[in-house]
């Protein structure tokens, strides 16, 4: 539950759709930005949201320990703590509007190195919708492959952005040899198999892994994270918002 520095603003985002959704917007404090993340939930019908605690404790931390920004936010018909999104859930087809609202925001603001990151469902409406967008590339965290399609794998290909996917171990919709052979299609995806882990990489350790590999994979060069920060750099989860 540790929440380091950054500078961290609510934000609004609209649809073309006219729809309003809110999230989150949190910045490294030293006011440099090595890559920008924006982030896509997990399934909301079963309870992701934009405080789902992955993409949570990337944004609490990772603003301060590799100077990434992170946007979160509600899909539509969407409910957290920072409030709800309008609109209904699409099953990822309507969510195309939401994701193009979430990039062009990152672009007007100015945001560099721009990368999806989507977690299960989110991986969905990454690959069925991201790969024309003004994005480097993506990172998937548990996709299911259940509404991306081969030829949604196609387009990322032609697009020749790299995607890197992480797969767990004992994963409970696509297990790491199914993943591998699930994304042949997209032929420079970079499948990783987290040993141990489950779809919802609970516990201390999996985030760990996940956040190495997220930064890894959109920070040129960088280095394992570290694990201790000065007891002053620590703020309380409710000074976080």
């Amino acid at each position: 539950m540790t929440v380091l520095p950054a500078e961290r603003e609510d934000i609004e985002l609209v649809t073309e759709d006219g729809l309003t959704l809110v999230g989150e917007l949190a910045l490294p404090a030293s006011g440099r930005i090595s890559a920008t993340l924006i982030t896509v939930h997990p399934l909301p019908t079963h309870g992701g949201f934009m405080d789902s605690h992955v993409l949570r404790k990337a944004a609490w931390r990772l603003p301060y320990l590799a100077e990434v920004a992170v946007i979160r936010f509600n899909t539509r018909g969407t409910s957290s703590p920072r409030g709800t999104s309008q609109g209904r859930f699409d099953e990822g087809v309507g969510e195309a509007a939401d994701l193009r609202a979430a990039v062009q925001f990152a672009v007007d603001r100015g945001l560099p190195r721009r990368w999806l990151v989507g977690w299960s469902f989110g991986t969905e409406v990454a690959l069925m919708h991201g790969a024309d967008l003004d994005v480097e590339g993506a990172v998937l965290l548990s996709p299911p492959l259940r509404r991306a399609t081969a030829p949604d794998l196609g387009t990322w290909a032609r697009s020749g952005k790299p995607v890197t996917v992480l797969v767990p171990e004992f994963d409970d919709f696509l297990t790491p040899d199914r993943a591998t052979a699930g994304f042949a299609p997209l032929s420079q995806a970079r499948v990783i198999p987290v040993e141990g882990a489950k779809h919802l990489w609970v516990g201390e350790k999996y985030v760990r892994i996940v956040l190495d590999l997220l930064v890894g994979a959109v920070v040129p060069g960088a280095t394992a994270l570290p694990t201790v920060v000065p007891a002053t750099a620590v703020v309380t989860p409710g000074d976080a918002s």
